[in-house]
């Protein structure tokens, strides 16, 4: 139990860092021009493979969950945890990810460009605020737990 409790909570605050990243960028970069917006968002090509953090944290936080569904605080917390972070994917799918295809992943501008950078740092902004909230869950469900 140690170990899956270890392992939810490095990959919870992992998944942390990347939305946290987008969200305090924001005010930066909501402002920029065409091209100093498209220039910064080349920063971001390789992190695609941060959505495995995501996904495992999704994972072990419901593992977690069924693990000590006999301890029912402990085990709705972290289930609470999970969900949040399942639906951080659901939000990057729905509006992230249609984004990113419809700008070639920030390297072609379309007509309405501004319009998708506002869906993309939305997105993103909440997907870090609701990630906060499954961390927030799972240290709970961490407290709660007896040995």
């Amino acid at each position: 139990m140690r170990l899956l409790q270890f392992v939810a909570m490095v990959l919870t605050a992992l998944a942390l860092v990347p939305g946290g990243a987008h969200l305090f960028a924001l005010p930066n970069k909501i402002g920029l021009s065409e091209s100093d917006y498209f220039i910064t968002q080349s920063v971001y090509r390789s992190w695609a493979l941060l959505g495995i953090v995501l996904i495992g944290a999704a994972i072990a936080n419901v593992a977690l969950a069924l693990f000590i569904r006999a301890q029912r605080a402990p085990s709705i917390f972290a289930l609470i945890g999970g969900l949040c972070l399942v639906a951080t994917l659901v939000i990057f799918f729905a509006f992230t990810f249609p984004a990113n295809q419809a700008t070639n992943n920030w390297t072609q501008v379309p007509a309405d460009w501004e319009q998708l950078r506002w869906r993309w740092e939305l997105s993103h902004a909440v997907n870090a605020v609701i990630t906060f909230f499954a961390f927030c869950s799972l240290t709970i469900s961490l407290l709660l737990t007896r040995k």
